[in-house]
């Protein structure tokens, strides 16, 4: 009897010992089982603590029900234009004159659509402080410096192009009819843009003789001041036939001269010096200017009789005077006719080739309300809450339970 009691004991002993080595049988299904029973256990803390989870959803949701039933509706004006196609004419000139715009040229080197480029003047400073002073904008935003008010006009339009080309101007404001002013305002900024920005290469040279007159019509006005004076010092109102007529030829061939000069410099902003037309011009510049010569000779050995080409060696002294301020006044007025002419024409070749906007939808004044969205802002607000909520409960039964396994 206590032999078989010891021998019972060693088997127990030996079934008992686990094996020397290898994974225990049913480890990984042991270990799934502990996956599952975590999310078991998560959903059911969340569960047990619904009411609080609730309280941290409602609580925000009826707070921003609160501020947005508060919150003044806006409404929203549209308008859209189509650019010019990417493959016309003035289109490229236009992509090919970036400098004239002001941008930075490395930031808009890349550009292939040029309707990025219209979306970049529509939201330039100028257009916004045309419309700011346009509208009054600083007392409706009740802003004191005109940055916070271009800030705020900013803030309130959105200026984006569709996969259409589509250009879109949405303006929003408490105001509806102000809304739909401010978007049609855009588009008439826009032309306003297109007419003072030289685009194409015919814009550039209507621009240039632009100038050009500008600074001719002040010097005529200062020839013809110059020519009053002299009239009153002197007393002479008509110089002699054949000195008039020397005035006028020499006059005109100054002109002449001058004109050219202005049409070989506009020119040679997009020709090289080897152009038929400059090597043209700069053949006829020569010539005039040696018949200029011919005709201001002070040796009076050439002049005979009926000679209209008068030395001016011969001429008194006051008609001497009187003769220079009539042929400066001459030569201004000839110039300024030469430079007129030339100017019109330049901007007919740029109403030719000018790049086309094309209005698709003026503005109209909504009839309904764009925002604020209450119900959308209401259920995020809930949804953010509910997730803090739940985000607290499990960290609480977390820390729980690491309290309990140090207890």
């Amino acid at each position: 009897m206590p032999q078989e009691t010891v021998l019972n004991h060693s088997e127990i002993s030996s079934r008992s010992e686990p094996p020397a080595s290898g994974p225990p049988p049913g480890g990984p299904p042991e270990v799934r089982g502990e996956s599952e029973l975590d999310l078991v256990e998560l959903f059911r803390v969340l569960l047990q603590n619904k009411f609080v989870i609730l309280k941290f959803s409602l609580v925000p949701a009826l707070l921003t029900a609160i501020v947005v039933l508060v919150m003044k509706p806006y409404y929203a004006g549209i308008s859209s234009f189509l650019p010019p196609n990417s493959m016309s004419t003035g289109a490229s000139s236009l992509l090919s004159q970036l400098g004239v715009l002001g941008m930075a040229g490395g930031a808009l080197g890349g550009l292939k659509d040029p309707t990025l480029i219209y979306v970049g003047i529509l939201q330039s400073r100028t257009v916004a402080d045309d419309l700011i002073q346009q509208f009054d904008l600083a007392k409706i935003y009740k802003t004191k410096k005109l940055s916070q008010t271009e800030d705020v006009l900013k803030a309130h339009t959105k200026i984006a192009a569709g996969k259409d080309s589509i250009v879109v101007i949405t303006v929003k404001e408490d105001d509806p009819k102000l809304a739909a002013d401010l978007a049609n305002a855009y588009l008439a900024a826009l032309h306003k843009q297109n007419d003072r920005i030289a685009f194409t290469e015919a814009g550039q040279k209507r621009l240039f003789f632009e100038q050009q007159l500008v600074k001719e019509k002040d010097l005529l006005a200062e020839a013809e001041v110059e020519m009053a004076r002299t009239q009153e010092q002197s007393g002479l109102i008509q110089p002699s036939g054949q000195a008039q007529l020397q005035i006028q030829t020499i006059a005109q061939t100054q002109a002449q001269i001058a004109s050219l000069e202005v049409q070989l410099a506009a020119m040679s902003q997009a020709a090289t010096s080897e152009n038929p037309d400059v090597i043209r011009i700069k053949s006829q510049i020569e010539g005039l200017k040696s018949q200029l010569a011919k005709l201001e000779i002070s040796s009076p050995k050439k002049a005979g009789p009926g000679d209209v080409q008068i030395p001016t060696s011969r001429v008194p002294g006051l008609t001497l005077t009187y003769v220079r301020k009539a042929r400066n006044m001459k030569y201004h007025e000839a110039l300024y006719e030469l430079l007129m002419r030339q100017y019109e024409s330049a901007k007919l070749d740029e109403a030719h080739s000018a790049p086309l906007v094309q209005v698709v939808d003026y503005a109209v004044v909504p009839d309904s309300k764009a925002g604020p969205p209450r119900t959308l802002l209401t259920v995020l607000a809930a949804l953010l809450g509910g997730f803090i909520g739940a985000v607290r409960v499990f960290f609480r039964h977390t820390m729980g339970i690491s309290r309990a396994a140090e207890a």
